[in-house]
């Protein structure tokens, strides 16, 4: 008989597996790695503010983590400095900023370990209602939009003079980096969210070249990370987060053998 906490466990980094897949291509493709993980370095500033007002964590997260891009995104219009210094002065700043923030609040309600590397073990009910929630909300968004979103991945000014509405298809996929960082971070750790979003893909992204296809593949290679990184957590009582991801890159190291052996006998 398995418990119902690992059932809760499996449910939970499945939806996250699957969410982070979707989005995860498009973040790769994009090269926006570094801005989701500044993204998620910004959460630690929500999850204080939620403690202080009394408000739900993930909302705090989703709340000051849109804040967050859409300052950047401003910014970036301005040109007054190159997109990766002004995402290391944001995320170093939000970064610090929450953990200060944290300390003033002094809770002893708050595990900061597990939410800078995933707690997975104890999710709850409410963890899962956000997390397919969102899942739902996030995947639905994509798929409407999916045209729009391929093209502004693989040139804004093509998309541009195809029509596409560019401030409301970034817009957009600022909404859904935030979401995805908000209702992933009880899983992995705000720390290691990032991991999940361009690992699966990346490794995707090896064997396919069309975007469907390669949402599939990076759901798959995340779902296989999660089962193989509980499994070896709960064998070895390592921490569950980091082992996820260090299944997730070992799922990686081997795709990439794969593929290169592939490759030279294609040769």
């Amino acid at each position: 008989m398995i418990d119902g906490f690992i059932l809760h466990a499996l449910a939970a980094g499945i939806g996250v597996a699957v969410i982070t897949g979707f989005l995860g291509c498009f973040v790769v493709l994009r090269r926006m790695a570094y801005f989701g993980d500044s993204l998620a370095h910004s959460a630690l500033l929500g999850i204080a503010l939620g403690m202080l007002f009394g408000i739900d964590v993930t909302v705090g997260m989703v709340a000051v983590g849109f804040l967050f891009a859409t300052f950047l995104f401003i910014l970036q219009r301005r040109r007054l400095l190159a997109t990766d210094t002004l995402l290391g002065i944001l995320s170093h700043g939000a970064l610090s900023t929450g953990l200060v923030a944290i300390s003033l609040v002094n809770t002893p309600q708050l595990d900061l370990y597990s939410y800078l590397f995933g707690d997975i073990l104890t999710v709850r009910l409410s963890d899962l209602m956000w997390i397919y929630g969102g899942g739902v909300v996030v995947i639905a968004l994509i798929v409407l939009n999916w045209p729009s979103l391929v093209l502004m991945t693989i040139h804004e000014d093509l998309a541009r003079a195809e029509g596409v509405r560019t401030l409301y298809t970034n817009i957009l996929f600022i909404f859904l980096m935030t979401l995805v960082v908000a209702v992933s971070i009880r899983i992995v750790g705000i720390l290691l969210i990032t991991s999940m979003l361009i690992i699966p893909a990346a490794t995707a992204r090896q064997f396919v070249t069309l975007p469907e296809t390669m949402v599939a593949g990076a759901c798959l290679s995340g779902c296989a990370a999660v089962l193989v990184g509980m499994a070896g957590s709960l064998a070895f009582d390592t921490p569950t987060g980091p082992s996820i991801v260090m299944a997730a890159s070992a799922i990686f190291a081997l795709a990439f053998a794969g593929s290169f052996v592939v490759s030279r006998f294609r040769d």
